[in-house]
């Protein structure tokens, strides 16, 4: 694959912590865009892991989400690897799209849900948590993306609740109302969900111990949503 300086800078190196989720959107971008060219093969599975500085793991599981996704696809054999698939989905125009109000409700999520964790920090009560953990242990056993989102929505909602804050409720869930019109523009690679899930579940146990770390956490959960919806969707104006 001969390479300009576009070209180049998608295959530069990642950086963590959302190295997964980064990786997504840097190859879902450049498939949508034309960079990577529709039928083109992508380097060997070592080399291009080795390119991004990530692991041969994180590449897998990035590749996957967009092979689930429809960007690309794998094929096996001497004359197999992945490539990039003939029409790339919501590249046509009057698909959704990552536009100025879409990237304002992101902001307004971060506000939202950092201030949520800040006080379920100080004010979360054990059966509180213990409803957490049973959200994330509906998710891992959801049969489809309908289920797994309503218990997704319910956890969010649910550390608002622990927070101990009516106001914050009623924002949260008017937030999360509209992160599902953004989801919903989008495929929901079996991938990015179990990846998703992993953190509520890390979160929870944060907020158990009352560990700081969680407001880092939950910062790194939104802006690897926040990297899925950019390689996935195309940028509105």
């Amino acid at each position: 694959m001969e390479r300009d300086a576009a070209l180049e800078a998608v295959f530069k190196p990642v950086r963590p912590p959302t190295t997964f989720e980064e990786t997504v959107e840097r190859l879902g971008t450049a498939i949508r865009l034309g960079i990577i060219a529709p039928g083109s093969r992508l380097p060997p599975e070592r080399n291009l892991a080795a390119e991004l500085g990530i692991s041969r793991s994180t590449l897998r599981q990035a590749l996957t989400t967009l092979v689930q996704s429809g960007h690309l696809t794998s094929h096996r054999g001497r004359t197999g690897g992945t490539f990039v698939v003939a029409h790339p989905p919501l590249a046509e125009r009057g698909a959704g799209t990552l536009d100025e109000e879409a990237w304002a409700i992101l902001d307004y999520r971060v506000a939202i849900e950092l201030g949520a964790v800040a006080l379920a920090l100080e004010r979360a009560e054990a059966h509180q948590l213990n409803r957490l953990d049973e959200l994330v242990e509906r998710m891992a056993s959801a049969d489809d993306f309908e289920e797994y989102r309503r218990a997704d929505i319910r956890f969010h909602i649910g550390i608002a609740e622990a927070a101990d804050s009516p106001r914050l409720v009623r924002e949260m869930t008017a937030v999360q109302g509209q992160m599902s019109d953004l989801i919903a523009l989008i495929a929901h690679p079996e991938q990015v969900l179990t990846r998703s899930n992993a953190q509520h579940r890390r979160l929870t146990l944060l907020l158990r111990r009352g560990d700081r770390q969680a407001l880092r956490l939950i910062r790194e959960h939104i802006e690897g949503t926040e990297h899925i919806l950019a390689g996935l969707l195309p940028r509105g104006g």
